[in-house]
């Protein structure tokens, strides 16, 4: 049994740094009452349930440095669920916002991974809570994250299913969240029991590549030293990142299985201290290695949609091997792993204040106002939320953030419904284009209304977004 004294060690350990007295008192009165609601309860493992999943959910919480209450609230997440504990007894206990959290995640503790109409409505519960506190998904992730560690000691079945839906809904949350560092760790976990033939010849084929190109990346890795130095003075702190097995299993079904076509299986990570040394440091690089131009990204001077920022360049090695290398301030990096959480984007909502960058969370509930079949709301849900998404601009420089596939009039009832309902055409980077054309990344669109067009039947033809459709269909039932 975890006595509170080694519990408050290891969280200190997780969170890396002390806690304070106020929130000590906090987490201690959540750990004691976890104790005492979820005695006599075992995991699948024969685990006491409190000390075997309650507790290490809430050390995930911490590694990801969320807050007091959003770590009394791992401790407790189960307990309305699945004890006698009451909401007004929990809200007496522990506060408000506490009780909320866990009603929270309670509800969407019923959603399982099935084509039916019961799945179909509780993805919806799901995504509704989504947009309206973030800080009850995160707690969901976390409580995900250490059921895939588990799962060996449940049915093969129930593994499968609970591994689907962990890469196809949870890892897909975390990065929209831009929480890049907990999507891969879900995607990781989940991938050998969703699909595990395809992980081990994956797994097979990553591990031949890297003993192989090892000597390689590690020359490379040990003369960026000296030459960070040089270039800037001080050492910047360098790592190499082993590209996630599931991410490389993407990559190798879109390159028929050929891994000389992906370049970024081992990337160097280089962490600076300012932007412009990042911009310093990639022209150091260019006049040591060749770059191959098509894999140049700046991410800095224009963000990912979910706020992703970092300098992306491949090198060539000189040995044939491609070399990815990535450059990025501290602050960038810490919002790159973490996301939403760095920068505890849930306390905008309670003051009434909208993240941009996680705007689309709200559009998330436009599903629910389209009368659509559960096969339909599945292929939406997938098509305009979790397929890749691109990012187009308006001549003022905002960022909108799109699904693959989608036309300017797509593009247009993003920026604003009045302007989709009058769309024309568009200017995209200079040139005209019909409301039908597909939207490229980066392109700069500026929508051409005209007062006397309106919306017809034929324009469901040429949206992908739900947001787009549903403004459409309800200007034609009007």
């Amino acid at each position: 049994m975890i006595t509170l004294d080694k519990y408050f060690a290891e969280l200190s350990r997780c969170r890396g740094d002390e806690l304070s007295a106020e929130d000590e008192e906090l987490i201690g009165t959540a750990f004691e009452l976890g104790r005492k609601y979820h005695t006599g309860q075992k995991r699948a493992s024969g685990e006491d349930y409190f000390d075997g999943h309650c507790v290490p959910v809430s050390y995930n919480v911490a590694k990801i440095h969320m807050p007091a209450e959003m770590i009394a609230a791992g401790l407790l997440h189960d307990t309305l669920e699945d004890t006698e504990l009451t909401y007004d007894q929990l809200e007496a206990l522990c506060g408000v916002e506490v009780a909320t959290m866990v009603d929270g995640v309670s509800k969407l503790s019923k959603i399982k991974y099935k084509g039916n109409d019961r799945h179909v409505e509780s993805l919806r519960k799901f995504f509704v809570a989504t947009a309206q506190d973030v800080r009850v998904v995160i707690l969901k992730l976390c409580d995900r994250w250490h059921n895939l560690e588990t799962l060996e000691h449940l049915p093969i079945e129930k593994r499968e299913r609970i591994a689907k839906e962990s890469i196809v809904i949870h890892a897909q949350l975390a990065s929209r969240l831009n929480m890049g560092k907990l999507a891969t760790t879900l995607k990781d976990l989940a991938f050998p029991h969703a699909f595990p033939e395809d992980f081990k010849k994956t797994w097979e084929i990553v591990e031949s590549s890297i003993i192989h190109g090892s000597a390689t990346i590690d020359g490379i890795f040990q003369e960026l030293h000296p030459i960070a130095k040089h270039s800037l003075g001080y050492e910047p702190i360098m790592d190499k990142r082993v590209k996630s097995v599931y991410s490389t299993y993407q990559k190798l079904t879109r390159k028929d299985w050929n891994i000389d076509e992906v370049y970024d299986l081992v990337a160097l990570r280089i962490i600076v201290q300012t932007r412009d040394d990042c911009y310093r440091m990639l022209g150091a690089i260019h006049g040591r290695w060749q770059p191959l131009p098509s894999r140049l990204k700046d991410y800095i001077a224009l963000p990912k949609p979910n706020g992703y920022q970092s300098l992306h360049t491949t090198v060539m090695s000189g040995t044939g091997l491609m070399v990815e290398i990535q450059i990025r301030t501290m602050e960038m990096h810490i919002k790159n792993e973490y996301g939403v959480a760095a920068h505890h984007s849930y306390k905008n909502r309670a003051e009434g204040q909208n993240n941009g960058s996680f705007g689309w969370l709200s559009q998330l509930s436009t599903l629910n106002e389209l009368n659509l079949s559960p096969d339909e709301y599945i292929h939406e849900l997938q098509s305009d939320f979790f397929e890749t998404r691109i990012f187009a601009l308006t001549p003022k420089g905002d960022v909108i953030d799109l699904p693959y596939g989608a036309s300017v009039l797509d593009f247009a009832y993003a920026v604003h419904s009045d302007i989709g309902d009058h769309a024309k055409g568009a200017i995209v980077n200079g040139v005209y284009r019909g409301i039908h054309t597909k939207v490229e990344s980066e392109a700069v669109i500026n929508v051409i209304t005209g007062p006397k067009v309106k919306p017809t039947g034929k324009w469901l033809d040429h949206v992908v977004t739900s947001q787009a459709r549903s403004k459409i269909q309800r200007i034609l039932k009007t």
